[in-house]
């Protein structure tokens, strides 16, 4: 099974996906944004599956910098493009199982996931 988890490095909720999935004896590989970028075709998928208003986090730093504009015109036609340019933007952890997109992190969730 592939597994691989998307997002930043010194995130906390990254750390504690990691942890788990380590815990789990879950084999998974860890793709870094700031580093490594988001992948376009990675990043449609998951908009395809999850919905690119769930990929959103309206939360964190990046989205309350953008200028009003850009929150304004954020739409299905331009998310791809934004959150490829403010990577930091997207919910974290991204979870990719199989052919599967998971969105944040929750014990009873990777639980499912990994029918334990």
């Amino acid at each position: 099974m592939t597994v691989v988890m998307y997002g930043i490095a010194n995130c906390d909720t990254i750390k504690k996906a990691k942890n788990w999935l380590t815990e789990h004896d879950i084999d998974f590989t860890f793709h870094d944004y700031r580093k490594q970028g988001v992948p376009a075709d990675v990043l449609s998928q998951a908009i395809a599956n999850l919905g690119w208003e769930n990929l959103v986090n309206k939360r964190g730093t990046t989205y309350r910098k953008l200028t009003d504009s850009q929150k304004e015109s954020l739409s299905a036609a331009t998310a791809l493009a934004l959150l490829q340019e403010h990577p930091a933007m997207i919910k974290r952890p991204l979870l990719a199982v199989k052919d599967d997109f998971h969105l944040g992190f929750n014990t009873v969730q990777y639980a499912e996931v990994f029918d334990l």
